[in-house]
C-alpha cells in the first residue's frame, strides 16, 4: 500500500511544518533514495510512497535543524533518521515522528 509520515513537535504541541524528509531503501550497494518530500501545515507528507516496491529494510530521514532554526530555537539533533522493516509490501507503513528540540521518538502507526 505504502508509506506515510507525520510530525509533531511535542514541545509546542503542533505539527512541524516545512521539515525535509526523504525515504531510501537499502540495497546491497548502500541506500537507494525513493521519495522526497517536505511537511506540510498538518506535519505530514503523504504519501511519502505510495506503492512498496518489496519487503526489506528502509529509513526515512527527518531534517530538523532548519525547522527549529526557523523557529529560533536550539536543537541537539540535526537531523533524525529512522530505519525500519517492510515484511509485507502490500501492507501500509505509518511511521510518525514526536519530537522536540532535544529528544524524539517514534512507532509503527496506522
Amino acid at each position: 500500500m505504502g508509506i506515510s509520515t507525520h510530525i509533531l513537535d511535542t514541545s509546542r504541541g503542533r505539527p512541524a511544518e516545512g521539515v525535509t524528509v526523504t525515504l531510501h531503501a537499502q540495497q546491497d550497494t548502500g541506500w537507494k533514495e525513493l521519495a522526497r518530500g517536505v511537511t506540510n501545515a498538518d506535519g505530514r507528507v503523504k504519501p511519502l510512497l505510495e506503492s512498496i516496491p518489496s519487503a526489506g529494510v528502509y529509513r526515512i530521514s527527518f531534517e530538523i535543524a532548519p525547522y527549529y532554526a526557523r523557529l529560533g530555537t536550539e536543537c541537539f539533533y540535526p537531523s533524525v533518521s529512522v530505519d525500519f522493516r517492510v515484511n509485507a509490501a502490500s501492507e501500509h507503513y505509518h511511521v510518525p515522528l514526536l519530537l522536540n528540540p532535544f529528544g524524539f521518538s517514534t512507532y509503527r502507526g496506522s
